[in-house]
């Protein structure tokens, strides 16, 4: 049995650092002004310090190590903890490298497996190095390949002075900047920017008051006017992806950068979403579901499923094409939902249609915001026919098809007889198809 690991030294100083951000804001100015910058200042240290004698003290009883075919992780201070990870259910790693980490030459292993509720045991911090060759090893055992216990790929060599590297194996596409930004630019949230700074700011002034209280809920409602669409373009700066045999490499992000892979075995769904807004310039997005991600992080920044952030129709047909081989997207048959569905849907039956590919379940919905969702026949779960109130009296049904990830896709507002036809033929496929995985 190999050793266990440690996490790399300077990981204690850099989770101080955040927890000292943490506590400069918790204190607030308020306590500030009745305190004094002096007391303050102590305040500040004596709490920051006693964080980080606590990150070292945990840092000290925290190791992994890779036994046969598991991922062992130790951790625990008061209560220790044993988690033993089985590779088989590994979804996706990610190499995540923060601000501090890019400064200090670390990075954060992230990894997503099936059921997971949220990221699996990160390993918070290990070098470029050391996370790139445990991220192919992991990988490599996951999918029964005898690994070596260190890899040494370019990645693996990457330092801070260097230029972040193209992701490895075979280039796909490389979203530009500039598209990146036009395409937040046409956002609901960038379009009524000016108006919702206009209020916000009326409303401070019309409230006379320059109190700690009306600076801070100022501050903080500009902020969510304001960051989402640039939290989209820092997320998905430099996005980059290629394929390496049967994975996917994707390199994206600005201040935080995260390299992830993903076994394309392992893709559960793929969201075509083409915005109001992005329809005038042909543009389109792409989204993947994983299992583990979608039902664990509520957070959208911390979920890994960017495919494309933005791009035409035929770079999404490519993109497609690599993920869910002979899938295209313009020749899907798509069979809209009967006359009567209206009654539903009286502004988007139009849109509303589902069909049965060679190799993929296609569901379209949306009106302003239209979507499509592609579910491999051998990812589906389980099949269910959904029937409100409404739909009884009119004799329709939902027909949904569930994945591992938790979205799936579904055929909404079909003749009653036709879902059980689909829901039963779903069945028929989704087994043939496991069956001759």
């Amino acid at each position: 049995m190999e050793p266990r690991q440690r996490l790399h030294p300077l990981s204690p100083a850099l989770q101080g650092a955040k927890s000292l951000v943490v506590v400069i804001a918790g204190l607030s100015w308020s306590t500030l002004s009745r305190v004094g910058f002096g007391w303050f200042a102590v305040m500040v240290a004596v709490l920051a310090l006693g964080a980080t004698i606590l990150a070292v003290i945990s840092w000290y009883n925290t190791g992994y190590h890779v036994v046969g075919r598991e991922l062992r992780v130790y951790e625990g201070l008061l209560w220790r903890r044993t988690r033993a990870i089985p590779l088989e259910r590994l979804q996706a790693v990610e190499v995540v490298r923060p601000l501090l980490a890019q400064l200090t030459g670390l990075a954060e292993l992230r990894l997503e497996v099936v059921g997971g509720g949220k990221t699996e045991a990160p390993l918070a911090y290990l070098t470029v190095a050391d996370a790139t060759a445990l991220r192919a090893r992991l990988l490599a055992l996951a999918g029964g390949v005898t690994a070596p216990a260190r890899a040494n790929t370019p990645e693996s060599t990457t330092t801070d002075a260097a230029p972040a590297p193209a992701p490895a194996g075979r280039p796909l596409h490389a979203v530009r900047n500039q598209h990146l930004l036009i395409s937040q630019l046409l956002t609901p949230q960038a379009i009524m920017l000016p108006l919702g700074v206009a209020f916000v700011t009326t409303q401070f002034l019309s409230e006379g008051s320059w109190s700690f209280v009306a600076v801070a809920s100022t501050l903080t409602a500009m902020a969510g006017v304001v960051l989402q669409p640039i939290r989209r373009v820092l997320d998905d700066w430099a996005f980059r992806i290629a394929r390496d045999d049967e994975v996917l490499r994707i390199h994206k992000g600005l201040l935080e950068t995260r390299a992830q892979t993903v076994p394309l075995n392992r893709v559960q769904t793929v969201a075509v979403t083409w915005p109001l807004l992005w329809r005038f310039k042909g543009w389109l997005r792409l989204r993947l579901e994983v299992a583990g991600y979608s039902a664990g992080e509520s957070d959208d920044r911390n979920r890994p499923d960017r495919l494309l952030p933005v791009g035409d129709l035929p770079t999404g047909e490519m993109i497609v094409a690599e993920v869910l081989p002979g899938v295209r997207l313009a020749d899907l048959p798509m069979a809209p939902p009967p006359p009567r569905a209206r009654w539903l849907n009286p502004l988007s039956r139009a849109r509303l249609g589902s069909g049965l590919a060679d190799e993929v379940f296609a569901a379209r919905s949306g009106l302003l915001t239209r979507n499509l969702a592609l579910v491999p026949y051998a990812r589906i779960q389980s099949v269910r026919v959904v029937q409100g109130p409404l739909q009884r009296r009119l004799r329709l049904a939902t027909v949904h098809a569930d994945t591992a990830g938790g979205a799936g896709a579904a055929a909404k507002d079909r003749d009653l007889a036709e879902a059980w036809a689909l829901a039963a033929e779903l069945t028929d496929r989704a087994h043939a198809a496991r069956t001759r995985q």
